[in-house]
């Protein structure tokens, strides 16, 4: 995809956006952002934009500043016939360990 003005599948992109979210990890925790669960919604529009919803461990955390923006500039630069991307921090729901998935639960040793 090459061509600015061509459509794109939003479920394939949201599915190459997953992909990528999975290759950035918590510098604190040994598990990517994903299944730690701090990716709450992802939306993808036929106009190629992206917009996540993404919390942090706890609000006081050393990367609040950082890693929005490393994420919405890693889905970028991976996924370039984006338009554009829009990482917004939220805070409700409050994370919390069940969040993790199980796959992170295994990385974890939790399960």
């Amino acid at each position: 995809m090459s061509e600015t003005n061509q459509t794109i599948d939003p479920e394939q992109v949201k599915e190459q956006v997953v992909n990528v979210i999975k290759q950035i990890y918590d510098p604190e925790i040994p598990v990517n952002i994903y299944d730690l669960g701090l990716i709450y919604d992802i939306q993808v529009s036929e106009e190629r934009e992206v917009h996540v919803k993404m919390t942090l461990t706890a609000p006081n955390c050393p990367v609040a500043t950082s890693l929005p923006v490393s994420v919405r500039e890693t889905i970028q630069n991976s996924i370039p016939e984006l338009a554009n991307t829009e990482v917004e921090v939220v805070w409700e729901p409050q994370w919390n360990k069940d969040m993790i998935s199980e796959t992170g639960l295994l990385q974890l040793g939790l399960l």
